[in-house]
């Protein structure tokens, strides 16, 4: 009798625990992208795009004018001396062909610098808000597909952030 009086016990417990659980959900992407930090990390993004489409562009002028040169002047030029112009042009050419893949893995580094710190500014209001509203749970839009009702938290983080809310398109709940 003591043992079905505990197991009743601990049933009860399970259960109202599960029924206090508190579910919210948020697009962190959203949120980042309406942080007023995102704008000066997206300006800073652009800046260094540029400046690495500039250095291949540069790459490429000083291939096309060494290849000129080459062509222009190899028939003065001895065997050995062609050689060494023509190692020249293709470790040249190589860099060039390189630069591309080398070039989006630099961006992709610099964009991970820039959003790391708005990320954990992100997460930091998202548990702020989900301890000081009494979430258990806050899910990322971009990861559930399906879950049970909850609460938008958007509007909360962005208050707790000192974001002035925007009207949008209303978020479907998942």
């Amino acid at each position: 009798m003591k043992k079905l009086f505990v197991i009743a016990a601990m049933s009860f417990s399970i259960f109202g625990a599960s029924a206090q659980n508190k579910i919210g959900y948020i697009g962190t992407d959203e949120l980042i992208g309406v942080m007023p930090e995102a704008e000066k990390a997206d300006a800073e993004l652009k800046d260094y795009q540029a400046s690495l489409a500039q250095q291949g562009q540069d790459m490429m002028k000083e291939l096309n004018d060494k290849d000129s040169l080459f062509v222009r002047d190899s028939a003065k030029l001895s065997p050995s001396m062609k050689e060494i112009k023509k190692n020249e042009l293709v470790s040249l050419y190589q860099r060039v062909q390189n630069w591309n893949q080398q070039a989006q893995e630099m961006y992709q580094q610099e964009a991970q610098k820039k959003i790391a710190p708005l990320r954990a500014k992100a997460l930091d209001a998202i548990k702020a808000v989900a301890k000081e509203s009494g979430y258990t749970y806050i899910l990322d839009l971009n990861s559930v597909i399906v879950g049970p009702p909850g609460d938008d938290v958007l509007v909360l983080v962005k208050k707790k952030l000192g974001i002035k809310d925007t009207p949008a398109a209303p978020v479907k709940k998942p």
